[in-house]
């Protein structure tokens, strides 16, 4: 438990190195694109599209959104209830293949997450630790692989159609996006206005 505190601990002001899956990915493809940016440096649409997409209620839990982990148990394998603030913790800290060891040392750390780093932080490392693309990892990278802009420069299209891929970037493009994307890209766009509008984007703007 100590160690994984102390873990919590550096990485709310270091920034991870590397990750797993980007190192599995390098090992596989011989390298892999990520630069890290600070959020800053990120068109805060970006933001609020990514939480839109992945986590609505993002500012309103403590890390894991029980009525999400409901609905997903209901629906079964049709939906997931991972919070943003789960997948950071699996993918800085863990490994992608599902396990109940893996679930486990998740649900312990998720917590320690929440009240170690800021709602902001949380979604800054997300940011540059997710695959994008086949071997593009971060915001920084997919911005510049996708649209040839910088992340400060993403608009609101661009932001939303770069989250519409995160749930499967390798078989989703946001500069080639399939009717399903582009469909997903519109709902995404309309939901990072409504949490601007309604406050659900508070706590990390």
């Amino acid at each position: 438990m100590g160690i994984m505190m102390l873990a919590v601990v550096i990485y709310a002001g270091l920034n991870p190195p590397t990750t797993h899956t980007m190192w599995s990915e390098g090992k596989r493809l011989g390298h892999v694109d990520q630069h890290w940016v600070d959020v800053d440096e990120v068109a805060p649409v970006m933001l609020r599209s990514v939480v839109a997409a992945e986590d609505a209620n993002f500012c309103n839990h403590w890390g894991f959104d029980m009525d999400a982990i409901r609905a997903a148990i209901a629906e079964g394998a049709q939906r997931g209830g991972s919070t943003i603030s789960q997948q950071v913790v699996k993918n800085v800290y863990f490994w992608q293949e599902r396990s109940y060891v893996r679930k486990a040392l998740e649900g312990v750390m998720t917590p320690m997450v929440e009240a170690v780093w800021s709602k902001r932080r949380i979604l800054e490392v997300y940011l540059n630790v997710a695959e994008f693309d086949q071997g593009v990892f971060g915001v920084e990278a997919a911005a510049q692989h996708y649209f040839g802009v910088a992340p400060d420069r993403l608009s609101a299209r661009q932001a939303a159609l770069l989250a519409a891929v995160l749930p499967s970037p390798k078989k989703r493009s946001a500069s080639r996006p399939s009717t399903f994307v582009s469909k997903r890209a519109r709902v995404i766009q309309d939901g990072a206005a409504t949490i601007k509008r309604d406050g659900r984007a508070d706590c990390f703007e």
